[in-house]
């Protein structure tokens, strides 16, 4: 989504949440082995093909107009809290921060 100039001049905060690309690979190897009934195989070779080219073409580049980047992704507690924080200002009417 930050990869499109007209979606990031319509938000206020771009949030880039950043996971290590082993997480990422292992989550989608067990998801998909355990909720799709994948095979390592076809895994592999959609990755190859299409998630791997798709994440470097679109997803990493967007990372450079994040205003924020939050490391370790959901395990990042403090991350976590900072964004509720802005959320929560953002939903009462603060937006001093913009």
């Amino acid at each position: 989504m930050q990869s499109d100039e007209n979606v990031r001049e319509l938000l206020d905060i771009k949030v880039f949440v950043d996971t290590d690309p082993d997480v990422r690979i292992l989550r989608r190897v067990l998801r998909d082995i355990e909720e799709r009934g994948r095979t390592i195989q076809s895994i592999h070779e959609q990755y190859l093909k299409t998630v791997k080219p798709m994440h470097e073409a679109f997803i990493e580049p967007s990372k450079k107009y994040a205003d924020i980047i939050i490391p370790e992704g959901g395990e990042n507690e403090v991350g976590i809290q900072l964004l509720t924080v802005l959320t929560e200002k953002y939903m009462s009417g603060d937006r001093s921060w913009t």
